[in-house]
This record gives structure tokens, sequence and C-alpha cells, in this order.
């Protein structure tokens, strides 16, 4: 795709505006970057950004967009953004970084979306990828923008890219060659409104497939089993649950690969290091990924036996006077904190609560189940949780002034074979930068406990 010589408006000036910016600009398009904060001043991207860009704070305006080819916005900018009126109005199409980085890139695609397990699955289909293949980048909302490694792409290049619901409103012609939606839980609906949205937006990674792609579905979700009778690709199943006439599936204690009525087994559940039955799934949906890229067994077999939990997911931190403490500030929502409480085998002392998503709390303090000792809740959604607790007949809760305070209480409960786990089922916007600052301070906090 040729865009020398074409105005482009980038929309938002974080880490994925400044990719996109730079792409852009060794593409040799006229760069406007813009974001609304009216504080930001160009000096304070002389060293992130190349100097043609031009840049553009605070309102927008016409002057901005006029003769503008297209727009890539940043995936934590709403498409309902009441900014982008003038954009629509002047039919200036608006691009996902997505989209720009497949337009620009090379070689094959794998994508994964999914409310749940995406960071921890695409970071092991990666390294299965890394064993097979020369070329390989692992991209997305994992953390490296997409677009910060197309420059470097080549034609037997594979890309791994995480996708996120917000990356996926804006695309066009984004064309994995294998997709994957791992499940579809309540997740992002302040931003998205309903699941059912919610769910098509998922969904929508697959649009530009063809009948010959593989896209991979969870059978034990309801909504993504549905999935396989809409999207345009043939799905390919794994479940944790059930014996499937074809997909990945558990039997005897062994993941099984079965391709064409012929059974092979990958690897024995005991050989797998990563913590929680949810952590299986994720393998399974790796496995069947990897075959669909035709990843030998035995290179997949050895990716997976080596592989250890992701930061941020149920990572074991440290043992303080026998208790045992771990982070897991990557679990953002219910359904993904849930999934940390099932994986903890002695009693907890839960640390919740953040930025409230508009997502409701019922299932998660159902989960408790009596592992939950006490929850201490801190941040936007406190008040929020401990009502839907209460109302659930958990009252075991109190409120801290901020993280160091609610690990320094957990500390002073936590007894000799018992758990700390962070694993606040919201987001972190409202005290953090993001969920990765979040679990390093708790790292900290944790490690200077005496």
């Amino acid at each position: 795709m040729n865009i020398e010589g074409k105005k482009v408006i980038v929309l938002g000036a974080g880490k994925s505006g400044i990719a996109a910016s730079n792409l852009l600009t060794a593409s040799k398009a006229n760069v406007t970057l813009y974001d609304g904060n009216d504080k930001l001043k160009a000096e304070d991207f002389k060293d992130k950004v190349k100097d043609a860009v031009t840049f553009a704070f605070g309102e927008m305006n016409e002057e901005v967009y006029k003769d503008a080819a297209f727009a890539v916005i940043s995936p934590g900018i709403s498409i309902e953004a009441e900014f982008l009126n003038g954009l629509k109005s002047n039919n200036i199409p608006i691009w996902s970084e997505v989209e720009l980085a497949y337009k620009l890139g090379k070689g094959k695609l794998v994508a994964i979306t999914g409310t749940n397990g995406k960071t921890t699955t695409t970071t092991l289909v990666g390294e299965i990828m890394k064993a097979h293949f020369n070329s390989v980048f692992v991209v997305g909302n994992i953390g490296t923008p997409y677009t910060e490694c197309v420059s470097d792409m080549v034609d037997d290049t594979v890309t791994v890219a995480e996708i996120s619901s917000f990356q996926l409103e804006t695309i066009i012609d984004f064309h994995p060659n294998v997709s994957a939606v791992l499940n579809v839980t309540p997740d992002h609906l302040n931003r998205h409104h309903t699941m059912e949205i919610y769910a098509d937006t998922k969904m929508a990674v697959t649009k530009n497939q063809t009948a010959d792609e593989i896209c991979v579905l969870n059978y034990d979700d309801e909504l993504t089993r549905k999935m396989a009778d809409k999207i345009p690709s043939k799905a390919r199943f794994f479940s944790r649950l059930e014996e499937l006439e074809e997909g990945v599936f558990l039997k005897d204690g062994s993941i099984i690969l079965r391709v064409d009525g012929k059974d092979t087994k990958v690897i024995d559940i005991a050989e797998i290091k990563l913590l929680g039955a949810h952590n299986i799934e994720n393998v399974m949906a790796s496995i069947a990924m990897a075959d669909a890229m035709s990843v030998p067994v035995d290179v997949i077999h050895d990716v997976v036996r080596d592989f250890r939990a992701v930061e941020h997911r149920i990572e074991y931190v440290d043992t303080i006077n026998g208790v045992d403490y771990y982070n897991d500030s990557k679990g953002t929502n219910p359904d993904a904190a849930i999934k940390g409480i099932e994986a903890m085998v002695k009693p907890t002392y839960l640390i919740g609560g953040g930025y409230d998503k508009g997502v409701p709390f019922d299932d998660w303090i159902d989960s408790f189940d009596g592992k939950v000792r006490k929850l201490i809740l801190i941040g936007v959604t406190a008040e929020m949780i401990a009502d839907t607790a209460k109302a659930h007949g958990f009252t075991d809760f109190e409120f801290a002034d901020d993280l160091k305070d609610a690990v320094e209480r957990c500390h002073s409960y936590a007894k000799d074979g018992e758990a700390v786990l962070l694993s606040p089922a919201c987001a972190s916007w409202d005290m953090f930068d993001s969920y990765e600052q979040r679990g390093e301070l708790f790292k900290e906090y944790v490690k200077g406990l005496e």
C-alpha cells in the first residue's frame, strides 16, 4: 500500500499513537499527531517521534483533519468520542492502529482475542512460533504496538497479535491467517454497552477470513461455541470438558489433538507448569493455533512443557512467614479474577477493586465459596463491591486507603499456610497508569514486608 504524500491524522499521543506516527512517517506520509490534552507540547515528543510529524493538541478543529486521507485511532479512544464527529461528517475513514499495521506489514498473521487469557495464550503461541520460524513478532495489546514492528517484517515473518475489542472496532481489511476467540464474558460494557455488541466486536476478528482458514474457538463457552455458525472461516474447537469429534481436548490426563480422524497426544497435564484450569484452556487454544500454522507436535510439546506463567497473571511473588503472595493484577474483570481464586489452593486474603467498567461483581463474590477469608477493597468500585458482597451474604470485607495499605493489612491477618492474592476484578486506571504498574507496586510492597 502506497501512502506517500498523503495526509494522515493519528488520534492519541500514547504508546500506540507514537508507534503509528513513526510507521507512517517512515512510509513518507504527512503525519499530524493529535491529542485532546492541551497541556502537551511538541517538545514532549522530541525523542519519541520523527521530526517530520506535525502536532495538534486540545480542541479538535477542521484545520487538523482538513484534506486527510484517513485517521488512525488509538485503542483507548472510543469510536463514539464527540471530537470524532467532524471526521465522520467529512467521510474521513478511521482506521484501527492494527488495520494500519496489517496493511503495511508482511508475512502471516495469528490474531488472538477474547475476554480472558489473551496475554498468556499470545505469549505461549509466540514462543511456539519462535521455536519453528525464523522471523517472529509478538505484538498488540500485549505491550508492543503492532505498528512498531512492521518495518522489520519480511515475507516469511509470522506475527502473533493480541487483539482487544477496542482495536477491532475500526478494522476494515484486517485479515489473520489464523484467528482465535478464547471466550466472551462481561467486560468493557461501559464502552460497548451490551454483551451482544461486545461479542460481535470480538467476532469481527474473523470477518475477512476465508473458508479454508481457521478460527480457534472455546467449545465450553456458549457464546464462542455459537460463533461457529456465523463466522466465514472454519471453526476448530478446544474443550477442557468434552471429547470433541475434531479439535483439542482432554483425555485420560493428556491433551489430545484430533484432526481428520487422527488422534495425536501432545502433552500430559502433569508436565504443564502453569497454575489453574483456565491455563489448561490457554494451552489447548495455543496447540490448536500452532497446529493450524503447521508447527510439528514435538516442537509444540517442548515449548509448552517449558513455558511458565506470564508476569501479573497469578504470578508467584514470595513466601513470607509461611504466607504465599500472588500477583494477579491482570485480573481486570470479574471472570478473570474468578480464575485467580479458583487457582488458589490455600485460604486466601483477597485484594480487589479499581476502575469501574460497568460490569457486575455477583459471580465473582459467589466464587469465593469459603476460600476467601477476607476481602480488602480499594479504588472507585470499593463501595459497589461491598454492597454486592453484602447482598450475597459475604460480610468479611474492609476498606484500605491504597494498595500499600491493603498489602499491609493482609500481612497482619494472614497466617502460616494461607495466601494473599491481588486479583482486583477491575481495571487499574483510577489509581494507576496500567495493570502492570499496579502489579509492580504490589510486588514492591510485598518485598518490603518484614
